[in-house]
């Protein structure tokens, strides 16, 4: 979701549940933003539209189970039929449970980059069906995991959260140029993508960064500097957004948006953080670092 300046406003996913409903998630942050943003172009920009907007949030508890047993599990709950073939990735529907006594809504989507579900049920089940999938996925070694975790997978992933959506960002920076529409119908933002200062070629776009030596780490807000150039504000390429140690690299790594991106991939540069005096040698990447074929996330 763009501002009217182009910039990325929030992200979030939209599922069509019939004919004419859609569900719409946000961030959690921005939630309330959202929805005043969308009753302003309905009621502002195109009122003769015939839609209404209601805010769900109350009435829902969605539960993520995520990991490569996580449709076992689901599957002993959820009457249909979720393998891969009869709900691929992205899939959205509503689902009944236990034979029918609760119905509910399943989405295939993912922000770990594992084989991943959310499962939204009426608020009032929400405790209870939390406590049925930890008994199902007993037997499994199920485990609830924290917003650390997923900041790790996440980043592991390349995935974007308000750390890099924050306000000075387009959709070709994060590498999403793909999804903004060149055909001739219009959205809020397409005028002011055209400027010249967004579509510069230098522009701080999203990459991957990781030490050369595995021992050593850098912090989030630490700037970028070419290999070998001193810190000076002629010589920042950009900054550190986030960063984790990962488990599954050895090694601490993080995201960045630095200055012609995405064609910089394997070049070595000096992770700056003048507060600590600490000077880390590191190279540029892929910002996706685990799994980049998707295995994990189709199977």
């Amino acid at each position: 979701m763009l501002r009217e300046d182009g910039m990325i406003y929030d992200d979030g996913t939209t599922s069509r549940l019939g004919e004419t409903h859609f569900f719409m998630t946000t961030t959690t942050a921005y939630a309330a933003g959202v929805m005043n943003h969308l009753e302003f172009c309905a009621q502002a920009l195109w009122p003769d539209l015939d839609v209404q907007f209601s805010s769900s949030t109350d009435q829902w508890a969605q539960i993520a189970v995520a990991g490569p047993k996580s449709r076992m599990i689901l599957q002993t709950l959820v009457d249909e039929d979720i393998s891969d073939a009869a709900f691929p990735f992205l899939g959205a529907k509503e689902v009944s449970l236990y034979g029918g006594k609760l119905t509910g809504r399943l989405f295939r989507i993912s922000f770990s980059g594992e084989l991943a579900y959310e499962l939204a049920v009426p608020a009032g089940h929400g405790e209870a069906i939390a406590d049925a999938i930890m008994e199902a996925g007993a037997p499994h070694g199920i485990c609830p995991y924290g917003v650390e975790a997923l900041g790790v997978m996440r980043i592991e992933k390349g995935h974007v959260t308000h750390s890099e959506i924050n306000g000075t960002v387009i959709p070709s920076d994060l590498g999403f140029a793909k999804m903004v529409s060149t055909a001739k119908p219009d959205f809020i933002g397409k005028a002011m993508l055209s400027r010249e200062g967004l579509t510069a070629e230098d522009r701080l776009s999203l990459v991957g960064v990781k030490p050369l030596d595995p021992a050593t780490t850098f912090k989030t807000g630490s700037h970028i500097l070419s290999d070998g150039a001193a810190p000076s504000l002629e010589n920042d390429q950009g900054y550190v957004s986030s960063s984790c140690y990962s488990p599954n690299l050895g090694s601490t790594i993080g995201l960045a948006l630095v200055k012609h991106g995405p064609k910089r991939h394997g070049e070595h540069v000096t992770v700056w953080n003048d507060l600590k005096n600490e000077y880390t040698k590191a190279v540029l990447c892929s910002p996706v670092f685990f799994d980049p074929e998707n295995g994990k996330l189709h199977g």
